[in-house]
């Protein structure tokens, strides 16, 4: 199985390959700075780790509807959502479970406590400056939850003297969004506002008969599930000498929410996120870094409109991180410290944890040839201490071409929900723990750029949940993949695909589930994208096609396989005003992410904007 999947990978890669060398364009390169990969600042060729960046232009651009909907451009990427737009969404990055992904908004550690998820439907895509998505383990950097990679997302700001912005859409649905903001900057600093409000009446998020069958939402009800959201995001940062700097933020996001369900059918949310860093580099050898902050997450359950229960999440972090110059290469050490704490109407028989860790990173560049070494050791108030590593190699060995190879464990903690939770947890789970290898080719040609990256990643204690929807530790899971890139310039035309392989499995011999596949992975999956300027016209397209998958572990319930197409036009009004049309879904195909969950047809959004710094 595994060999045939090894051999379709090959044939994917040298297709993607074949396709650019007809393409022609100016010469591409990586040179945005990214911080996710280490901590610190470099270059995205610079990178040794799969790298995916989005920039502020790309999402204006792409025109998502949603975080969720821009996160599905990611290699390796699949994404559950539970009913529409505003509903539970989860990633699944390279196989790995939907809380095995590191969330961070700008060095903040985002996601509840209780599920161990990141709230991702509730950050608005206007809010959002860019986004840094690192594939692999990085247990070694961050701790907790990084096995299938970490995504951070930077808060919106652009750079200018008064550089204001705003927007209005209306859409299917009775959907309507605006968003307006400013940045202004003086010679020692700057700040940013931006401020969001979008609302919808929705589509029926659980499909009818879902009662009779016991699955999905568990209930049969005929009705729209709309959702409205608040959003307001401040942040700043000020430079008080060339050795001195501090940068600060605060974000809120707000608002009411419909569902199906039996339990409850609706809730009041709140996200937030505020923190800061302090800043030292007293030389170019050594750099200083304190940060302090935290998310909190606060949910308000209720079942036709009567108070059902609550649950209070709140998350508090410290950091200090040193770089230094030491022989010929760059040393970062550092200590995180952190507490989860609940405060629910719900008992769990712990509802707090603490946790510290001591990190250690080494990057050093030898001629053509890169290293990254990492190591780790976390100490957790619950289940005692972790150690991770990684190692990461990159050769420059031909223009424009760079071969990679990487090692690295990680581990996951499990949730407050996992263990506690009154009638569906387990207290005696153990963290999960992978071992990572990954090799992958990448090239920046004149054409474009294209990468492939083949990997396996195997976990011990993987946590799934049963027929009884009680989690357990299953013994083992493989999963093997290849990811593939290409973006390239033809007659015009700015082309990007995307592709990916994947074999995910519980691969525990003696289990009942052996051999079966984890659930809500596609075997393959794949997206194109195509746009093109026509003067002050401008046109656009994305076609996403996903195999199919199962959901849940006992692989009873099939999740069919569905190709989706988005189209988009864009019209220059002036220097500052844009109208934008967003057509998704055209062929209003019927499809689900999440078993009995249903999902929008044809849809639209039609959106103003003004940006006087075009």
């Amino acid at each position: 199985m595994h060999h045939r999947l090894l051999g379709r990978c090959v044939l994917a890669g040298l297709g993607l390959v074949s396709l650019a060398a007809f393409a022609g364009g100016t010469p591409t390169t990586l040179s945005q700075i990214v911080v996710t990969a280490t901590r610190t600042a470099q270059t995205e060729d610079q990178t040794l780790a799969p790298v995916t960046v989005i920039t502020r232009a790309e999402i204006e651009l792409l025109q998502p509807s949603s975080l969720q909907d821009l996160l599905n451009d990611t290699p390796g990427m699949s994404i559950s959502n539970s009913g529409g737009p505003g509903k539970d969404t989860a990633m699944y990055l390279r196989g790995t479970n939907a809380d095995q992904v590191l969330v961070l908004v700008d060095g903040i550690r985002v996601g509840n406590v209780t599920a161990g998820t990141a709230p991702i439907q509730d950050i608005p895509v206007d809010q959002i400056q860019r986004i840094e998505i690192v594939r692999g383990p990085f247990s070694s950097l961050y701790g907790s939850d990084a096995i299938g990679g970490v995504i951070q997302i930077f808060l919106r700001h652009t750079p200018g003297t008064f550089v204001p912005n705003a927007s209005v859409g209306v859409g299917s649905y009775s959907h309507w969004k605006a968003s307006a903001g400013f940045s202004a900057a003086s010679q020692k600093g700057w700040i940013s506002v931006q401020a969001d409000h979008e609302q919808t009446k929705g589509i029926n998020a659980c499909r009818i008969g879902a009662a009779e069958l016991f699955v999905a939402c568990f209930a049969d009800q005929p009705d729209r599930d709309g959702f409205h959201d608040s959003a307001l995001t401040v942040h700043g940062a000020y430079q008080f000498n060339d050795q001195w700097s501090m940068d600060a933020l605060g974000m809120r996001s707000e608002g009411f929410n419909k569902y199906d369900g039996t339990f409850s059918d609706s809730d009041d949310y709140v996200s937030q996120v505020a923190g800061g860093q302090l800043h030292y580099r007293p030389n170019d050898k050594l750099n200083l870094t304190l940060r302090v902050g935290g998310s909190s997450d606060f949910d308000a359950d209720y079942l036709q409109d009567v108070y059902v229960d609550h649950f209070d999440t709140r998350r508090t972090l410290g950091s200090l991180q040193a770089d230094v110059a030491l022989a010929g290469g760059l040393l970062s050490t550092g200590v995180d410290w952190q507490r989860d704490r609940i405060a629910a109407s719900t008992v769990y028989d712990q509802d707090a944890r603490t946790n510290r860790g001591v990190f250690a990173q080494y990057q050093r560049g030898f001629g053509t040839q890169s290293l990254q070494a990492n190591v780790r050791h976390d100490d957790n108030s619950q289940f005692g201490g972790k150690t991770t590593g990684s190692l990461l190699w990159g050769w420059d060995f031909a223009k424009n071409l760079r071969l990679t190879a990487s090692w690295g464990t990680a581990y996951h903690a499990p949730t407050f929900n996992d263990l506690y939770y009154p009638g569906f947890s387990n207290p005696k789970l153990r963290p999960e723990s992978s071992r990572n290898f990954d090799v992958g080719l990448r090239g920046t040609p004149e054409w474009g750029y294209w990468s492939l990256d083949v990997y396996r990643d195997d976990i011990n204690d993987l946590i799934v949940l049963d027929t009884d929807y009680v989690p357990a530790n299953v013994g083992r899971a493989r999963i093997t993949g290849l990811e593939g890139v290409l973006g390239t310039k033809l007659a015009g035309w700015s082309l990007r695909a995307t592709a990916t392989l994947l074999n995910a499995r519980d691969d525990a011999a003696g289990d009942v589930n052996f051999g079966n596949e984890l659930p809500r992975r596609p075997r393959q999956s794949a997206r194109f994208d195509a746009d093109r300027n026509f003067g002050r016209f401008s046109l656009g397209a994305s076609w996403y096609v996903n195999a199919h998958a199962w959901d849940g572990i006992a692989n009873r319930h099939r999740l069919g396989g569905y190709a989706l197409t988005n189209l988009r036009a864009g019209w220059q009004l002036s220097h500052a005003w844009k109208l934008q049309l967003a057509l998704d879904n055209v062929f209003n195909k019927d499809y689900e992410t999440a078993y009995y969950y249903n999902q929008p047809g044809r849809n639209f959004m039609l959106t103003l904007r003004w940006n006087p710094a075009h």
